[in-house]
């Protein structure tokens, strides 16, 4: 099957003929539809994540996957060949990805694919999807919270806001001046970051925000401290050492039943994707590139 590899960190991707994945008893093989674009991924291939992932070569990167189920594993029950999924399948080991045409994943990261969404928008929902849901549960957002998030018209951030919205709290996004149209069509009102960015959440809401949600780190973090009415309702998914000052740092987890939810949403008309790029899998590098320049209104999606 054709595959994108990498032999050793910091080499430029390329697609290459590599053997078909074998199915454990708990996984699942999926013909892979489409494969979303996560910074994590670049990270991964350059060897940021060396400390703290182990990582066995050749690498096949990718986290996200929209599919078709090809076969199943003895132990599986949930699905079954033909059905369609979605996936954030991150294991223990990095090796065998998702930017292929075959991917065996674990069940427990797997739920049924939107039937609202396209293969590539279905493929943008897995690991930012997860992120922004996991981190409002954190910050225990709720109807009729005010909540701020960062970077919203990011590919996490526009989630955030359109599940804060889903909720019933009123969300406040930060963006460049050229996404506010696009973050009032998701359900936020928008403030320009940078310099003075407290003082224009407050002309907003004077008395400060209930919730804030870091998608970005830097002076996100003080800013949301000074402005949240509880440090502990602070959320943090870049910055670990936002505990220190009292709020919650989140690393995403592979969760099933959270997955589920975020299809629900979108099959319920309350959550879309926007693909902002989508490239065949040949084009991986280009992806990663536009990825590293941290400028996309949504999702980089491969298709395959």
């Amino acid at each position: 099957m054709k595959a994108v590899t990498i032999n050793s960190y910091g080499e430029t991707p390329k697609l290459t003929d590599v053997p078909e994945p074998k199915v454990g008893p708990d996984s699942v093989l999926i013909r892979v539809k489409a494969a979303g674009v996560n910074p994590v991924d670049w990270k991964i291939t350059a060897g940021y994540l060396d400390p703290v992932l182990q990582t066995n070569f050749p690498l096949i990167p990718g986290w996200d996957v929209a599919g078709v189920v090809e076969a199943v594993g003895p132990a599986i029950t949930e699905f079954a060949p033909g059905d369609e999924v979605i996936g954030y399948n991150r294991q223990d080991v990095a090796q065998f990805g998702t930017y292929a045409e075959l991917v065996a994943a674990p069940v427990r990261t797997l739920a049924r694919k939107p039937a609202s969404l396209s293969w590539q928008q279905a493929a943008g929902v897995p690991l930012a999807g997860l992120t922004a849901y996991q981190a409002l549960r954190a910050a225990g957002a709720a109807k009729g919270d005010t909540v701020l998030v960062h970077a919203a018209a990011g590919g996490v951030g526009s989630f955030a806001v359109q599940i804060a919205a889903a909720r019933g709290a009123r969300v406040i996004g930060t963006a460049s001046e050229r996404n506010h149209g696009y973050l009032r069509s998701l359900g936020a009102e928008p403030v320009t970051y940078g310099d003075g960015l407290a003082d224009r959440v407050r002309e907003l809401a004077p008395e400060g925000v209930d919730a804030a949600l870091d998608f970005v780190g830097g002076d996100a973090i003080p800013a949301s401290l000074d402005l949240a009415k509880s440090a502990a309702r602070v959320v943090s998914v870049v910055d670990p050492g936002i505990a220190g000052s009292g709020g919650r740092y989140v690393f995403v987890r592979p969760d099933a039943a959270d997955l589920t939810a975020l299809g629900e949403l979108a099959d319920a008309g309350k959550l879309t994707v926007n693909v902002d790029k989508e490239l065949p899998l040949e084009q991986v590098a280009e992806a990663f590139r536009l990825s590293q320049e941290g400028r996309t209104r949504g999702k980089i999606v491969l298709t395959v």
